[in-house]
């Protein structure tokens, strides 16, 4: 009861912040005819199904209809609930969530699927439904093509005749603007603050007509990017990434197969320079990773250990990393990839990743424990890697007694399915933990204008989001290019790409501000989070100093004396 309670409370507040931002910012006050999303998600199986969200959208006072399944291809058929919907648009973005329980099973992963006049989704949303309780689902589509009969349906992922059952279906159209809306909202709460900055004289005698200048000198959202060796020594490519992230990772540089290709030959010589250079610049570094769990990336002399000599092995890893870089990156990629490898579990155990964390933590407590993990919001096709399926591992890692985890998504996008991206994020949202987007590329599949455009689609998502915590970008730059996408030439020559992300650097900031103080020696802002620089000038009178934004639903005040 308390958790509903707190969770109504939320919802409340998330209201009324919404109807402060539309009265704050009338241009949008003036165009926006829509609903505001609905953040709202569950983990936890419950008895009786919530109300529908958005009180069902368009599917309100909707009963299920049946379709006729089989499986395997075989004789048998079953009936699984699902929904008709006629005239679905191509320009709009579709929020679809429901409680599923299953019959037949324990547990089963349960999926939403989609066909439309000329196309099928094969996934729209997943849920781990159980037997006895109702779990929730949430996810969404945007269609290529408009279609006149669409069919919203169910299928369990056991291939077995299980009877699916659901209740409180929602599906609520947005428009691309009422997204946009809604994510300038969210931006302007929870990425910026209020300040009002006090201008007096030694008396206390406010100073009316002040002169003041404001500058944002760096910003607290982390946005950045891998980088490789290629760094070092390229002055143009540091002072390009210098002037533009405030975070980064290494790309390959601390992998056991690069600082330690032969056993007990460990080379830390490369990351040491490419870590001198971020600490140069004020820029902090996430550390990945200690293991990846794909023995394809696994040293080979590693692959030939087992037993007591692999888990030696292991203990002298994590002892001379995190030895050598204690308090150096704010967070670890403990064991990468562990939803889709288990290199290390097979030869040492089930327990294997739990002593990895364990020992990790102890070596360096300030760092923050990752499990990075891809599929998790870029599809829910991949079973391995469902929203759900990440949560199952995160808990068990809690039951274990894991300390300070946090959410690493890799975000290695093709086409972004935007309202499942969302609906992801809001129920990892629930656990209470940091939550990054670790290795954000979009596939080289595309041109250079289409990846471009995507790109914009994650990024601003990811940013608008209140949960996520900070971007990296996977785009380290090398003579042969990028992974699957660079944000310049190599001559540093922006793509299309890079365009898009310096246009989101420079409208994430708070450009310069030249004023002059009210009848009440004030001025007043609403600034993006991070270090500003003021100036005052009165007469002959002039002071500079410095303040900071931070997180806060409260407006700052600052005094500056003359």
């Amino acid at each position: 009861m308390a958790f509903l309670s707190k969770n109504c409370m939320q919802q409340a507040s998330s209201f009324l912040r919404f109807l402060v931002f539309l009265l704050l910012c009338p241009c949008f006050a003036l165009s926006y005819d829509g609903p505001s999303y609905d953040y709202t998600a569950y983990t936890e199986c419950k008895e009786v199904p919530e109300r529908p969200l958005y009180n069902g959208g368009i599917l309100q006072n909707e009963l299920p209809a049946f379709k006729l399944s089989r499986i395997n291809d075989a004789s048998i058929t079953y009936k699984s609930p699902a929904f008709v919907l006629p005239n679905l648009t191509q320009d709009t973005i579709y929020c679809f969530s429901t409680w599923v329980k299953i019959q037949g099973a324990e547990s089963s992963l349960v999926t939403a699927s989609l066909t439309t006049d000329n196309a099928t989704y094969n996934c729209v949303g997943t849920v781990l439904a159980q037997s006895g309780c109702w779990s929730f689902l949430k996810g969404g589509f945007i269609l290529d093509a408009p279609s006149n009969l669409s069919t919203l349906y169910f299928q369990n992922s056991a291939h077995k005749n299980i009877d699916i059952a659901i209740a409180s279906a929602s599906l609520q159209p947005f428009t691309y603007q009422q997204w946009r809306t809604n994510q300038q909202y969210i931006i302007n709460t929870a990425r910026k603050r209020a300040v009002t900055i006090h201008v007096s004289d030694s008396h206390g005698n406010r100073l009316q007509e002040a002169a003041i200048t404001i500058e944002q000198i760096s910003k607290d959202f982390p946005l950045g990017s891998a980088i490789a060796s290629t760094i070092l020594g390229n002055l143009p490519y540091q002072d390009w990434f210098v002037e533009r992230f405030n975070a980064a990772v290494f790309e390959n540089e601390l992998k056991w197969y690069a600082t330690e290709p032969e056993q007990g030959e460990v080379d830390y010589s490369i990351p040491d320079q490419m870590l001198q250079l971020i600490r140069a610049n004020q820029i902090v570094a996430r550390g990945h990773n200690i293991f990846w769990e794909d023995p394809t990336y696994t040293p080979a002399w590693v692959r030939n250990l087992s037993g007591a000599a692999l888990k030696s092995a292991v203990n002298s890893r994590i002892q001379s990393l995190m030895s050598k870089y204690k308090e150096e990156f704010i967070h670890w990629d403990v064991s990468n990839e562990m939803l889709h490898f288990d290199f290390y579990e097979q030869r040492l155990g089930p327990d294997a990743t739990l002593y990895f964390y364990e020992t990790a933590h102890i070596a360096d407590p300030s760092a923050t424990l990752f499990m990075n993990e891809f599929n998790v919001v870029e599809t829910c096709s991949d079973v391995n890697s469902t929203v759900d399926t990440y949560i199952s591992r995160l808990r068990d890692l809690e039951r274990g007694g894991i300390f300070m985890d946090g959410i690493g998504l890799e975000s290695h996008f093709s086409v972004p399915n935007l309202p499942l991206m969302r609906g992801v994020l809001d129920k990892l949202a629930t656990l209470g933990l940091p939550i990054w987007l670790t290795e954000v590329d979009i596939s080289s599949n595309f041109d250079y204008k289409t990846q471009a455009f995507y790109l914009e689609q994650v990024l601003r998502e990811g940013y608008s989001h209140p949960a996520v915590n900070g971007i990296i970008l996977w785009t380290a730059l090398h003579p042969d290019g990028c992974y699957q996408m660079c944000l310049t030439d190599n001559n540093l020559q922006n793509l299309p790409a890079g365009d898009v992300v310096d246009k989101l650097l420079l409208e994430w900031k708070t450009g310069e501000l030249n004023g002059y103080t009210d009848e009440h020696g004030s001025y007043s802002l609403h600034g993006y989070l991070g270090e500003y620089r003021v100036s005052v000038a009165y007469g002959n009178r002039a002071a500079n100093s410095t303040f900071s934004l931070c997180p806060s639903d409260e407006t700052k005040h600052f005094n500056i004396q003359l």
